[in-house]
């Protein structure tokens, strides 16, 4: 028995291995069923029992187990090297230079979750020394608060574990020198008395992004860089807003919507879409490619996420136009370009992350994305259709009539619900975006378990994992963008970037052409999200200041970023189509220049002509 204990397949190796997955599964889905009994609650028990109260206690348990697996699920990722970054220099070096990277980089996270873990444990003897307790549980506040040393302490062992593995990639010598590079830039905190905030803040935030450090991380050092180097803030004050940064009911909609998303995506929703997508049409000159741009549009509508929705639809549709004589460039191109409308249409991480960090309705920005996800869908369609045409690919010939039309939209109406669960609910005035997203889990959850029957307990527990992990890192990077961003708003850069700009010209017309030009450029670098949450607060003061409004500001700032999603070294969407066409990322990037030309003229449709996208929005 010892043996087994001892051995690969015994239970210390399992524990490593699935500890945190445990409690990431557990507990997304606890919560997801917690808001999901509160609407529930609401609406139809107290409906049958008087004086049945509030369940207030939901809410307030669920955002502290979000913390609490928010924060597991990094530490999960950090085993996975999965994070947003710029990988602009590590792709264009040697394999041993590359190595010796991960050393720096991983040694440099290490020195951020450490500092937050310590103080951290600071937070916790102040709470023994005064407690204090939660509103409607009355519990102890220092039992959520342990999330800050105990979850960034468990970061730390498993970056030592992974900087372990790499010492015996590197060898020693190559190892003392990633170390030694690590200390080097690391060197003015220690050595200098005292460096203007400033270019301390931006300097270490582009040094660590270019090396090739994780943005979230490149965020939580500079801060920490410019805490130390420019006295600014109390260092005590980073494991502070580490806990309350993400202690927001409004950012729980994100990970509800990547495990909506997922569930329906695991329970063979994709296939069912593509059928009615098909139906609809699939007889057209250019007709599955067609059908993929429908798909996207009809799955972008639950998962909310571009690569998600190039990954689902392009598994089944690239294959299938390669098939039937499509240019293989052609069509991993033509999804990833409609992979962009996963973020346009409702639900919409990217809307999520930009409504919490600028206070504009969630609601009011979903209801804000359906025309310019729509327009864009149908702007692809119809290059596709021409393309096809003056190439002779015809759509799949085959028996289309008002009966097989019934039967695939009967065989997906399941699916077609959950758009109408997010929007009703929310644009109704039944249910909060996250209260939506926690009602969209569930339902998908059920439809894929019970109704299509083609999840089991192992692709539940993988979906709730892969659903943590990826929400995990649009979390920490939202609570490191809150810690940068109060050291700007004391140095009072937004205000002066806006006085900057508004001196040089008070034209809307050339404004908004100026920040969709830096957008664009942005979105070549930078991953959308984190764009989102650094420049936000920089942006907004600018365009309201020549009277843009908020709502549809946080339009242009997706759309515009999206297209990013197609634009190397950082296009998600084409490394996602290129994995699932076996092409080259280059000869995709060609096929897909006319349809960036198309979604760059959606745009200017979108900024100057705001009555469009806010048609539908009341």
């Amino acid at each position: 028995m010892r043996e087994n204990v001892q051995g690969k397949s015994g239970l210390f190796p399992w524990l490593n291995e699935n500890f945190e997955k445990i409690f990431m599964v557990t507990g997304l889905l606890a919560i997801i069923l917690f808001i999901t009994w509160q609407v529930i609650y609401r609406y139809i028990i107290t409906q049958f029992i008087e004086r049945a109260g509030a369940a207030v206690w939901t809410e307030e348990l669920s955002r502290y187990i979000f913390i609490w697996i928010s924060y597991l699920a990094l530490s999960a990722a950090i085993r996975k090297r999965s994070s947003i970054r710029v990988d602009i220099l590590y792709d264009r070096l040697p394999e041993r230079l590359q190595n010796i990277s991960w050393i720096i980089v991983e040694s440099l996270f290490l020195v951020l979750t450490g500092v937050i873990a310590y103080f951290g444990w600071g937070q916790i003897e102040r709470l023994l020394t005064f407690p204090q307790h939660t509103t409607a549980l009355r519990i102890p506040f220092l039992v959520p608060y342990l999330v800050l040393p105990l979850g960034f302490g468990l970061m730390c062992l498993r970056l030592l574990q992974r900087i372990q593995g790499q010492v015996r990639v590197c060898g020693p010598l190559d190892s003392l020198l990633g170390f030694a590079l690590a200390a080097a830039i690391i060197s003015p905190w220690y050595l200098a008395d005292y460096l203007e905030p400033l270019p301390v803040l931006f300097g270490y935030f582009a040094l660590l992004c270019v090396i090739g450090v994780p943005i979230a991380i490149s965020l939580g050092l500079a801060t920490l860089a410019t805490i130390i180097c420019s006295q600014t803030l109390p260092i005590e004050y980073m494991a502070q807003v580490c806990f309350t940064s993400i202690d927001s009911f409004p950012i729980m909609a994100i990970p509800f919507f990547i495990a909506a998303g997922e569930y329906m995506g695991a329970g063979g929703l994709s296939k069912r879409l593509l059928d009615l997508a098909d139906e609809i049409v699939g007889g057209l000159y250019g007709g599955i490619g067609l059908t993929a741009v429908v798909t996207c549009m009809f799955f972008g509508a639950i998962s909310g996420s571009g690569p998600a929705t190039v990954a689902a639809i392009g598994a089944l549709t690239i294959p299938a136009m390669i098939e039937r004589g499509y240019d293989r460039f052609f069509a991993a191109a033509l999804v990833a370009a409609a992979g962009c409308v996963g973020v346009m249409i409702p639900p919409s991480n990217p809307f999520v992350v930009y409504g919490v960090s600028s206070q504009v309705s969630i609601g009011d920005l979903f209801m804000g994305g359906i025309v310019p996800g729509i327009l864009t869908g149908l702007v692809l369609m119809l290059y596709c259709y021409f393309h096809a045409r003056k190439h002779g690919w015809r759509g799949e010939q085959k028996e289309r009539n008002w009966r097989t039309l019934g039967g695939a939209f009967w065989e997906a109406k399941w699916a077609l619900v959950v758009p109408v669960i997010v929007l009703g609910g929310i644009y109704g005035g039944i249910m909060t975006p996250t209260e939506a997203a926690a009602v969209a889990a569930f339902y998908g959850l059920i439809v894929g378990v019970f109704l299509y029957r083609e999840m089991d307990f192992k692709s539940v527990c993988a979906s709730c994992v892969r659903s943590c992990e990826t929400s995990s890192v649009i979390i920490v990077l939202m609570a490191m963008a809150t810690l940068f961003g109060n050291i700007m708003t004391i140095e009072d850069v937004p205000g002066t970037i806006a006085r900057w700009m508004l001196g040089i010209t008070e034209s809307r017309i050339i404004i908004l052409l100026l920040i969709n030009v830096l957008l664009l450029i942005v979105g070549v670098f930078m991953e959308a999200l984190a764009a989102i949450v650094i420049l936000t607060p920089i942006l907004l003061p600018v365009v309201t200041g020549v009277g843009v409004s908020p709502l549809h500001f946080g339009i242009i700032m997706v759309v515009n970023l999206a297209i990013g999603f197609l634009t190397p070294p950082v296009g998600v969407n084409l490394f996602v189509a290129s994995g699932v066409a076996q092409a080259r990322i280059e000869r995709i990037a060609v096929a897909v220049l006319p349809m960036i030309a198309l979604l760059l003229a959606v745009l200017g449709i979108i900024t100057y002509c705001p009555s469009v996208p806010l048609l539908l929005v009341r």
